[in-house]
């Protein structure tokens, strides 16, 4: 009766000590994305041996458009959508009923979401090694040429900013701006000059070897009445070509790049600015 008894304490005794280990284990993972650590808000945790992690995430590094109603959320990126509901252990797949492993969830404030199932449906490759799951994306191609990296040059009253993006996601997504919004043909300005706001600037698409495959410059002019609000234009240097844009175009040029950066993705390889 002693020896029944001694194992099932020291049995005990292993549960109770292996807990700490889990946990802090499922609070230590990292999430890399096209080879950059995204910060988190909340700390992703294992389920049902699936990785969970909060909405923003998958939404802002996948390149996905959100969409909320009631406790229904909506993905979109390309000509994919996923809807997903809160406690639910069904999803919808472009109109198709799917079974996911785990429910999605609230934690601190946070709608936690499985990682894995999204980033696959995404076309994304997933691995797990050492407490990091590693994203990779799929890259934009321009003309059949891979983009790697974005290179804007931020120009200023005096000196510049040269910052230099990365993540497939964030490339596609000022990419796409550029060719959304892109208004009609117009005339070359007389004197085009840079103003200084946000989104201004010059946008380079680079292949591999820091080539530019193409190259968008946005301009803010002013208009003839000092009341009016700034004319935004831009210019296509492959095509050597001017368009209309619009000024919440250019605003959320700002704003994909403010995500970049506080993602990780932007690196300042120059700033000449006082």
């Amino acid at each position: 009766m002693k020896r029944i008894f001694s194992v099932v304490f020291l049995i005990f005794l292993l549960v109770i000590t292996s807990l700490p280990a889990y946990a802090a284990a499922a609070t230590n993972i990292q999430i890399k994305v096209d080879g950059v650590v995204i910060p988190s808000e909340v700390d992703p945790e294992i389920r049902n041996t699936r990785t969970m992690v909060p909405l923003r995430v998958i939404s802002e590094n996948l390149g996905a458009k959100v969409n909320w109603s009631d406790s229904e959320v909506t993905l979109t990126r390309g000509d994919m959508q996923v809807i997903l509901k809160l406690n639910s252990s069904t999803a919808v797949k472009n109109g198709k009923t799917v079974l996911l492993d785990v429910k999605p969830f609230i934690k601190n404030n946070r709608t936690i979401v499985p990682l894995r199932f999204l980033a696959e449906t995404f076309g994304c490759n997933i691995n797990y090694r050492n407490l990091t799951v590693t994203v990779d994306t799929e890259p934009l191609f321009i003309d059949g040429v891979k983009v790697t990296a974005l290179q804007q040059d931020f120009h200023m009253t005096m000196g510049s900013v040269v910052n230099q993006i990365k993540g497939n996601a964030n490339i596609e997504a000022i990419y796409n701006n550029f060719v959304d919004n892109k208004g009609s043909k117009v005339e070359a300005p007389s004197d085009p000059t840079w103003s200084v706001q946000y989104g201004t600037g010059q946008y380079d698409f680079l292949d591999q070897e820091g080539n530019s495959i193409k190259r968008f410059d946005i301009y803010s002019l002013s208009r003839s009445s000092p009341e009016a609000a700034p004319e935004v234009h831009i210019y296509d240097a492959t095509e050597n070509q001017w368009y209309l844009f619009n000024d919440a175009a250019k605003i959320s040029m700002y704003q994909f790049i403010d995500t970049a950066t506080k993602n990780g993705f932007l690196t300042v390889i120059s700033n000449s600015a006082p």
